[in-house]
């Protein structure tokens, strides 16, 4: 198969290449040249498809199945599309469930309401970006666009920095702020299974939209601290803490306490959506403990998390130490 990336060098598109490169498929990676780097023998064109002639390095090409992780203008997206129709067999485009206009409702399958988006926008929001592209990008190519909506996604080469926060905080021991409740459901997919079952249903030419993500409760909170406990092998005592103290605090989900959104969140839905459809088609997720062990592994070896390409505003803060003392004293744990 004839594989062509546009990006390539982040998180999913590095996945996406490296799986591609194990399978023996042909590669070709279309970027700027500006952030990480590609596998030996994987054709790199360079190009930046936001400008005039960005894309001039495309010309001439053929594919079977190209893989875009665009998450700027929905214009642009539509642009490589027009550029590339002739050019490519089949087109998955890596969407989000940030498109979902309510993300507080639990159970959002894949015709629930999304947000409002022009394909000719220039600029937006994120759910507007990612859902103005799907569209985009539906209207060029029809029924041989696979859109995979992911979600959380985590695993080894994660530039947000949700689970190497975790780690790096547990790392350190001791009493560790852990938000409550231990069986609160978690959904995510590892970078990895996404690579994978792209590469899968777009090899089969398969099209339509999908929630590309784990089972709701495919882990837990508790769950998947415990497996960082055991990975770093560190001297943790993960104390758990009722959300609604952590709230009253002021702490903010997702962001100071990375991957944790407790329930009647806003945005809870991001963790409780509807995934028949991907699974029946084929999607397979391994264990958390796969997930921790070999992100550990991996951020022992880069040291710290690399930058994101194109978006570097976007990695999660975690909570401040002092911060997280104060809370625990709050609680009686010193």
């Amino acid at each position: 198969m004839r594989l062509l990336v546009l990006g390539g060098t982040g998180f999913v598109g590095g996945a996406t290449v490296t799986e591609a490169v194990r399978r023996g498929w042909s590669v070709t990676v279309f970027n700027r040249g500006l952030h990480g780097s590609t596998p030996s023998g994987v054709h790199r064109l360079r190009g930046d498809r936001t400008v005039p002639d960005g894309l001039a390095a495309l010309a001439g090409g053929e594919w079977d199945v190209v893989v875009d992780t665009w998450d700027g203008a929905p214009r642009v997206a539509g642009d490589a599309g027009r550029a590339l129709v002739d050019a490519v067999g089949h087109y998955v485009y890596v969407s989000s469930g940030s498109v979902y206009a309510d993300q507080s409702v639990s159970g959002l399958n894949e015709d629930s309401p999304v947000a409002e988006a022009d394909p000719d926008a220039v600029d937006g929001d994120y759910p507007q970006l990612k859902s103005g592209a799907e569209r985009a990008l539906r209207e060029v190519f029809g029924d041989r666009l696979l859109i995979a909506r992911a979600g959380l996604i985590l695993g080894p080469g994660e530039d947000v920095g949700r689970l190497p926060w975790w780690l790096r905080r547990i790392e350190r021991g001791g009493d560790v702020l852990a938000p409550g409740p231990a069986d609160l459901p978690v959904q995510y997919i590892d970078v990895r299974d996404l690579a994978v079952w792209m590469l899968d249903a777009g090899g089969r030419r398969l099209g339509g939209t999908f929630n590309a993500i784990g089972r709701p409760g495919h882990t837990t909170m508790g769950e998947l601290l415990d497996e960082c406990v055991a990975a770093t092998g560190a001297d943790a005592r993960l104390r758990w803490t009722d959300p609604a103290a952590i709230l009253a605090a002021g702490v903010e989900p997702w962001n100071e306490l990375p991957i944790w959104l407790p329930l009647g969140h806003p945005y809870r839905g991001l963790l409780e959506r509807d995934v028949s459809r991907a699974f029946a088609a084929g999607l397979t997720c391994r264990p958390v403990a796969e997930t921790v062990a070999d992100t550990w592994r991996w951020l022992r070896e880069v040291g710290t998390v690399p930058p994101r390409a194109g978006r570097p505003h976007r990695g999660a803060k975690g909570l401040d130490p002092a911060r997280e003392v104060a809370l625990l004293s709050a609680h009686g744990i010193q």
